[in-house]
């Protein structure tokens, strides 16, 4: 797939919950740009009914190739849900870190279970 004109890319995620066999819907999590040891936050976000967030990550001109990590707060998303953990928690913060290297749509799904998780680079 050919590269966008700088300025058009975008950054998005979308949640499954693969335990109940639906969108996560309510997850919170943030996202941020990683400089040797600085860690700029970039964006925030819940999803939707879909396991969405309403808009982009990242996109436009504030899309800029680098190394970055979304945090999904996968804990209170389990707690909100009802589901019955032992403490600790086997999964509470996932963290992604990715790198951004071309302009284009850049899209880090999460398939999520109290147990497990998994990602991939989706389109």
């Amino acid at each position: 797939m050919p590269s966008l004109p700088p300025g058009s890319g975008r950054l998005t995620t979308h949640v499954l919950d693969t335990a109940r066999g639906t969108p996560a819907r309510g997850l919170e999590l943030v996202l941020h740009r990683l400089e040797g040891e600085r860690r700029d936050l970039v964006g925030e976000g819940r999803t939707n009914e879909d396991g969405r967030c309403e808009a982009p990550l990242m996109q436009g001109e504030g899309f800029r190739h680098g190394t970055y990590e979304i945090t999904f707060f996968c804990g209170p998303y389990f707690d909100a849900q009802g589901v019955e953990l032992d403490q600790p928690k086997f999964l509470d913060d996932v963290v992604i870190r990715f790198g951004i290297s071309e302009n284009r749509h850049y899209h880090v799904p999460l398939l999520l279970s109290p147990f497990g998780y998994s990602t991939y680079r989706g389109s």
